[in-house]
């Protein structure tokens, strides 16, 4: 019997995926443990194993395929001492008809037109928009999903135009993205008054750019770059920021640090200042718990340890794997976790609980020479650090100017969950550990 594999859920929250990359095709003999494909999550690239044996007599879905759901049927493997050319014939028309009934919605509109037939003759041409919909190419029905067909009709895309990517050559949302707007659209609109639905085209889909001939190149937005998009326009927009900036003096903290990775070389730990930064923030979250929450509309929630997401930017984008319990762990822990959660998310092998959660975050770009920004928080959490570069600045020193290494460090706080002066706080308890740096080794 052949053995459908399915779009696998790598995730608890994941709904759907990209098929980034077949890592075998159709014919391979295929055992348990063989790497099958690449899937795309919003947040990491993972492996997708095989469980069974045989041969792989069908691939369903493309490579490349955007928003494949969990549970699709993307390839078929034929079993032991089974015919694969059989296996192969029976799952390939199972994803075509199925959403076919669908493109009968258009049918009463023929029902209607010999009831208009006789009022005006200009009822003719309405049956241009099933085509252009993509019912018919050349009499032939036009395989391409509901959603497909909907957004063709509203963007004036012939479907005619387009080779589909989905299961069965199928045409799919992702191969209407970038496709020029054809005749279509007119014809969708209004038969009676063609010129006045010339503009309505104009419009593209929601966040199109303008052309405005300039040389270009538009490059397909990545699962992640779009989640990343996503969340950080739901944070701006539903998320009240409060930010709060305090300038930090790092001289302590950096001769501490020396003498840490002296005497943890034998080793092979080297501390850097994030790792002792990530401390630093725990500690400060459990001495301030008013800013270690998050909001949830009718209740707060209080994180009874400080789980902290690290920023780390990966080819693509950004990820945000988490040191669990950073306020309890050492400073040379925090170093080798951080060290092996940076090495996996750039590979882009990080498993969904090591970046999915955390009670606040760190973001620091002072490695690149940037003195202060401020960071948008990552929901639900309630806060984010911004870490600016430690430069030499000016300062004053047992009421005496002086050179000193000072650093600029910014909280966005949600002001919804977090008041201004429990804000405040933990900035100050921040600096004070920064500071005093011994704290962080008690």
């Amino acid at each position: 019997m052949p053995i459908e594999l399915k779009m696998p859920a790598l995730s608890p929250t994941m709904e759907e995926g990209t098929l980034a990359k077949w890592l075998v095709k159709e014919g391979d003999t295929v055992k348990s443990g063989d790497l099958l494909a690449e899937i795309e999550t919003d947040k990491a690239t993972m492996e997708f194993e095989a469980i069974d044996e045989g041969v792989v007599s069908q691939i369903l879905v493309a490579e490349g395929t955007d928003n494949v759901k969990v549970g699709t049927v993307i390839a078929v493997i034929a079993g032991e001492g089974e015919d694969a050319g059989s296996a192969k014939a029976a799952p390939a028309p199972a994803p075509a008809p199925a959403a076919e009934p669908k493109t009968e919605a258009p049918a009463p509109a023929k029902d209607v037109a010999p009831a208009q037939a006789g009022a005006a003759p200009a009822s003719a041409p309405t049956p241009a928009v099933p085509a252009s919909a993509g019912t018919t190419k050349d009499g032939d029905r036009i395989k391409a999903s509901p959603l497909a067909k909907r957004l063709a009709a509203e963007q004036g895309i012939d479907l005619k135009s387009l080779t589909g990517t989905g299961p069965g050559g199928r045409i799919v949302k992702a191969d209407l993205e970038g496709a020029p707007a054809g005749a279509a659209a007119p014809a969708a609109t209004a038969a009676p008054a063609p010129a006045a639905t010339a503009p309505a085209a104009a419009p593209a889909t929601a966040g199109a750019i303008p052309d405005f001939g300039i040389p270009h190149e538009d490059e397909k937005l990545s699962g992640m770059r779009k989640t990343i998009a996503r969340r950080l326009t739901e944070s701006m927009q539903q998320s009240p920021h409060i930010y709060l900036t305090v300038d930090i003096r790092l001289d302590a903290l950096l001769k501490l640090r020396g003498e840490l990775n002296a005497s943890l070389e034998s080793r092979g730990v080297k501390l850097s200042v994030n790792d002792m930064l990530i401390k630093a923030l725990a500690v400060a979250l459990e001495r301030v718990p008013a800013c270690n929450v998050s909001f949830g509309g009718d209740v707060m929630r209080q994180y009874k340890r400080a789980d902290i997401s690290v920023a780390v930017s990966i080819p693509g984008g950004l990820i945000t794997p988490i040191i669990t319990d950073a306020g309890g762990k050492s400073m040379s822990k925090i170093s080798t976790e951080m060290s092996e959660l940076a090495a996996k998310a750039k590979e882009g092998k990080l498993q969904p609980n090591e970046y999915q959660g955390g009670t606040a975050s760190i973001s620091n770009m002072g490695m690149m020479g940037i003195k202060q920004f401020t960071a948008v928080i990552n929901p639900p959490q309630g806060m984010i650090m911004a870490i600016g570069a430690g430069e030499k600045r000016p300062y004053i020193v047992d009421d005496a100017l002086a050179i000193a290494t000072v650093m600029s460090a910014t909280g966005s706080f949600d002001h919804r969950a977090i008041d201004g002066a429990d804000g405040a706080l933990l900035m100050k308890t921040f600096k004070e550990l920064v500071e005093n740096p011994l704290g962080l080794v008690a």
